[in-house]
């Protein structure tokens, strides 16, 4: 643990080394030949975009990709220079900006192609793209027997030019799982049938980071990893296929400290009470930092390598944990939420757990305000 930042009593701390690990650890598993793509929408999962951009290309990876225009403009404004995609289509008013600073988008209408290449006419430029394919997930793309007549009614196109093409998995993060292996099939047999016709496919991609682990098969040009570059499984079906090192641990330094009576309640609606007179420890840490409420008074916090409970509601801002009495904590005194201390452990799989919801929706909602540390 390093020094919190000047502001806040609460901050998150990036270990790039962890990152640096993680993202090796999935290269691992693919070809040499292989490119990987480091999948770092929503901020980086909350882990700070340019930062981790920058960590993951110096470990090797070969592209980026994000949600958003806003998110890859965020990117080559910070000087990285690198492939860069667009895991969904954007709205054609950002062709100027996807054509200007060569940003790849994932295309699934192809009437936005004819847009692209009418925007990179317009600035004597050629643009790229790439074309995604539907094969089960029913999210996005195009059906795989429309795939020769698009991509050939596309070819006419002098500004638009062909760079790769995609699919993206429903269930790969289930081993062995029959449907995952039919979006497979119907993937590989589609990207044939476009070689068989005459058309290159450029870039094939289909991994994301459960396939990268469980579908060796799956991975073709290039994978595109996201949740396991953070440390975080996908499922528990990768645990034992993969060693991870979590990347985001979260801290907060004691605000107040104060004893409460047998029967005193805690917090909005006083929803918990005291079974014994007892120590109420303040966090500077809430909901609108990402703590998810719905798990108010299940959550625990380490000081010390012991486990603490918080009680009551959480609140926007703040939230509270109980203490004996004897333990004699004072303002100043640091909690980890999730991470390492002593020896114990939380991790954000338990979190989300308490949460009902998955590690990823955690990850994504701590980066929203809480200053980041990086080691």
């Amino acid at each position: 643990m390093h020094e919190p930042p000047l502001y806040r009593n609460a901050w998150v701390e990036i270990d790039l080394g962890a990152l640096s690990f993680n993202l090796r650890q999935l290269r691992s598993r693919t070809r040499p030949e292989t490119l990987f793509m480091a999948v770092i929408k929503a901020d980086a999962y909350g882990h700070g975009a340019v930062a981790i951009a920058r960590a993951a290309l110096a470990a090797g990876a070969n592209w980026l990709g994000v949600a958003t225009t806003e998110e890859a403009i965020e990117l080559r404004a910070a000087g990285i220079e690198h492939p860069i995609m667009i895991l969904g289509q954007p709205p054609r008013t950002a062709l100027p900006d996807i054509i200007d600073l060569d940003i790849t988008p994932l295309v699934t209408d192809p009437d936005f192609v004819y847009d692209l290449a009418g925007a990179a006419q317009l600035v004597g430029k050629r643009a790229g793209y790439h074309l995604k394919i539907n094969t089960g997930m029913n999210r996005l793309g195009i059906r795989p027997n429309e795939a020769i007549a698009v991509l050939r009614e596309l070819s006419e196109l002098p500004h638009a030019v062909l760079e790769g093409v995609a699919t993206h998995f429903a269930t790969a993060d289930v081993e062995g799982d029959w449907e995952a292996s039919n979006q497979l099939h119907l993937f590989a047999e589609t990207i044939a049938e476009i070689r068989s016709a005459g058309i290159d496919p450029g870039i094939v991609h289909a991994a994301n980071s459960a396939a990268t682990i469980l579908m060796s098969d799956s991975h073709f040009d290039m994978v595109r990893c996201g949740i396991a570059l953070y440390g975080l499984h996908p499922s528990d079906n990768t645990r034992s296929h993969i060693t991870l090192k979590p990347v985001m641990s979260v801290y907060a330094r004691a605000t107040w400290v104060h004893n409460i009576a047998m029967g005193e309640g805690v917090s909005y609606g006083l929803t918990w009470h005291a079974e014994i007179p007892c120590a109420i420890v303040t966090l500077p840490l809430g909901y609108a930092d990402g703590v998810p409420r719905i798990a108010s008074g299940t959550l625990e916090f380490l000081h010390d390598g012991r486990h603490f409970e918080q009680v009551g509601r959480i609140c926007m801002d703040q939230l509270m944990v109980r203490a004996m009495q004897n333990d004699r904590l004072e303002p100043g005194a640091t909690f980890v939420m999730i991470g390492e201390d002593h020896g114990a452990t939380i991790s954000m799989d338990e979190v989300a757990e308490k949460a009902k919801t998955i590690n990823y929706e955690i990850a994504c909602a701590l980066g929203r305000r809480l200053d980041r540390i990086y080691i």
